[in-house]
């Protein structure tokens, strides 16, 4: 209303008077006063000040959750051992009470004290998110997937087993042909492998090497040679001890095995040399002695699993 009735008042300041004198007065503009810009950047700067505060608000937050979570991971752990302390002491005590069960209750209390002091001081003290492992991954994927399309490699992977003597480890050998022949072990120890003929091709450390140590360490027994009761192990191992994967199953052929995957704990499984894959065709090749090869693709959408790994093996007259 202000604004309008001044517009109206300037109209007739600046028209004639009654006596035929116009007006010598002026009348104040009639647009509205434009913003200060000192007052835009400090409003920007507070915008900006609320922002940070509020990063700085959810960084902290983030960090007491992730230290929460590690303190009930290891209150968990301690929990379980005071527990089998607990069912340990009892059944010493019991056996000291009952002598015609008494070698049987000794046996079950020092299980349990024995697995109570494993369980107690083997508590892990650090607990990494699965998305970490998926970003280091990621990195190495892209760079090693980068390295074969610019030399135009074949879309060839092969597993090959460590030296006799276990003096070398397993490498995964990429030809620069579809129709390849393996490389000696001396070519193989390079990353550019510049054999001649048909032998020429990158190789690198796989990432399942040292899981697949690890799962021979967690081993009663050594891994099996038999191709079926091997591969049984390593998909037992990919789900239960590594928790890679949320399901596995071996289908065993004659020189052949193709692994149904679900539930993969660093995305997807048909990218170069991925953990899953990486560990099955390494324990493959270890167990058998023979260099494995493996072709991972997405299941049909009527497939109980999202990812099949077959790995393929050539006969002992053929290697």
């Amino acid at each position: 209303m202000s604004r309008r009735t001044n517009s109206r008042d300037s109209e007739f300041s600046g028209s004639e008077s009654p006596n035929g004198g116009s007006s010598s007065s002026e009348s104040p503009p009639s647009d509205a006063p434009n913003a200060d810009p000192d007052d835009e950047a400090v409003a920007d700067e507070s915008g900006t000040e609320r922002l940070r505060a509020r990063v700085a608000v959810l960084e902290e937050e983030n960090e007491r959750l992730r230290r929460e979570y590690a303190r009930s991971k290891r209150a968990r752990h301690r929990r379980t051992a005071l527990g089998l302390f607990a069912v340990g002491a009892a059944a010493i005590v019991g056996g000291l009470a009952l002598p015609p069960s008494r070698e049987v209750l000794f046996a079950l209390g020092g299980t349990g004290l024995f697995a109570g002091v494993l369980t107690y001081f083997l508590t892990p003290e650090r607990f990494l998110p699965a998305d970490v492992g998926e970003s280091v991954y990621d990195a190495l994927a892209e760079t090693r997937s980068a390295i074969r399309a610019e030399l135009g490699l074949a879309d060839v992977t092969v597993y090959v087993p460590p030296s006799e003597g276990r003096t070398r480890s397993s490498r995964v050998f990429v030809p620069q042909r579809a129709d390849y022949e393996l490389p000696d072990r001396d070519a193989l120890s390079r990353t550019f492998v510049t054999a001649e003929g048909n032998r020429r091709g990158v190789a690198f450390d796989p990432t399942g090497e040292a899981l697949v140590d690890a799962f021979e360490r967690a081993l009663s027994s050594s891994l099996a040679d038999d191709p079926e009761t091997l591969a049984d192990q390593l998909a037992d191992g990919v789900v239960q001890q590594f928790e890679l994967a949320e399901s596995a199953s071996a289908d065993t052929d004659e020189r052949r095995v193709t692994f149904g995957v679900s539930g993969s704990a660093f995305g997807g499984v048909d990218r170069f040399d991925h953990p899953i894959p990486s560990v099955l065709a390494v324990g493959l090749a270890r167990g058998l002695a023979r260099p494995v090869e493996v072709e991972t693709v997405r299941a049909s959408d009527d497939d109980e699993y999202e990812y099949l790994v077959t790995c393929r093996w050539r006969s002992a007259d053929e290697t």
